[in-house]
């Protein structure tokens, strides 16, 4: 089987790549080197048994060439930050969205290249959830909006019932939540998985979207200040700069290994399910943001220690975590990585690594184009 993986030499891609070489998939990378995150250099990481195609996504004529003879498509290929998307929504759009569209245009276009496909699985996001999902003991379950701003310059960080405005407890995250795409890169990973969804069911081909959580491990880069939280602060840490955290540190959310990622598109592949389906992949144990930042400084032996600011980010929600009862029922997957021994193999990959910490670079222009704190 010749399995072509958009975005292979990415974070996520590149340890899927290894993992299906390994089980002997012949497998096609595509991947434009993002300068933000590759400084357009193919990564000694990537694996030499795959086979390596430079491109973009946004081109038709890239498309009808990496799928020749294709059979399974996972395509992870994206732009990855939230707070970027927000000033620079055409770029995130163009790629994000018309990139998939432009995948599903090239089927439409040649038949004989779809007809080969058999299997399409894509990667979406958690953020496409906007806030997290909460238990009210008057109301149930309910799905609140952002918080408030006038809320939040109190410093009163918990959320309320929209409908008696008492305090509401954080619960796990079901597929079932309504999406409120409270980004633009939320909103163009939901354009991901309904595009994939719509041609999925219209072609017949099994499709499979994964809303992967926060992903944290070996790879993500540690230069790239709109990665994930785990390897920003991974590069202050290296810097001798202390993590910045917002509002009160005991916000949630649900981190997820790398390699267990990978394994969840790896049982995807393998299943002869025939399914159109959505599946969170996150372990569902809610951590706090400001034990991340305390057990990556204990592990790193750093003396370096968190800075709690008790200010925040127009735009960010408070919890959120996942239920993941319905991959483990549908795939039989679970994760194995335990956080601290995910977070362990973290500081010791990035020992070797250049950290270059562009964070307050970063916070600078997104202070340029949205104003708010910090």
């Amino acid at each position: 089987m010749k399995v072509l993986i958009t975005g292979g030499a990415g974070f996520i891609g590149s340890h899927t790549v290894d993992l299906l070489v390994e089980k002997g998939y012949e497998v096609r990378i595509l991947d434009n080197l993002e300068q933000q995150v590759h400084q357009e250099k193919i990564p000694d990481y990537l694996n030499p048994k795959a086979e390596f195609v430079q491109g973009n996504v946004t081109d038709s004529n890239t498309w009808k060439k990496v799928l020749k003879n294709v059979n399974t498509v996972i395509h992870l290929a994206a732009l990855v930050s939230i707070g970027q998307s927000m000033y620079q929504p055409l770029r995130f759009l163009n790629i994000n969205t018309l990139g998939t569209a432009k995948f599903y245009e090239t089927l439409l276009t040649n038949p004989e290249i779809r007809r080969n496909v058999k299997k399409i699985i894509v990667a979406s996001s958690k953020s496409i959830y906007g806030e997290g999902t909460y238990k009210c003991k008057t109301h149930g379950t309910i799905y609140p909006g952002l918080r408030p701003i006038e809320q939040l310059k109190r410093k009163d960080w918990e959320v309320h019932c929209p409908i008696c405005n008492e305090y509401v407890k954080p619960i796990e995250t079901t597929e079932e939540k309504p999406a409120q795409n409270l980004s633009v890169y939320a909103l163009s990973k939901f354009d991901t998985e309904r595009l994939a969804l719509m041609y999925g069911n219209a072609f017949q081909i099994p499709t499979i979207v994964f809303r992967y959580f926060n992903v944290y491990g070996p790879r993500q880069s540690l230069s790239n200040p709109y990665t994930g939280v785990c390897a920003i602060f991974m590069s202050r840490i290296k810097n001798n700069n202390q993590p910045i955290i917002y509002e009160d540190g005991n916000q949630v959310r649900d981190f997820i290994y790398v390699e267990d990622v990978a394994r969840a598109n790896l049982v995807a592949l393998e299943s002869n399910k025939f399914i159109f389906d959505v599946f969170n992949v996150a372990t569902g144990k809610p951590t706090s943001i400001l034990e991340i930042a305390r057990t990556l400084t204990e592990i790193y032996d750093s003396k370096v220690q968190p800075k709690v600011t008790e200010e925040f980010r127009v735009g960010d929600n408070r919890h959120d975590f996942a239920d993941i009862s319905k991959i483990k029922k549908v795939f039989g997957w679970e994760p194995k990585v335990k956080l601290k021994e995910g977070l362990e193999g973290l500081v010791k990959w990035s020992e070797e690594q250049e950290a270059m910490d562009k964070f307050m670079e970063a916070e600078a222009e997104r202070r340029k184009y949205l104003g708010g704190e910090l």
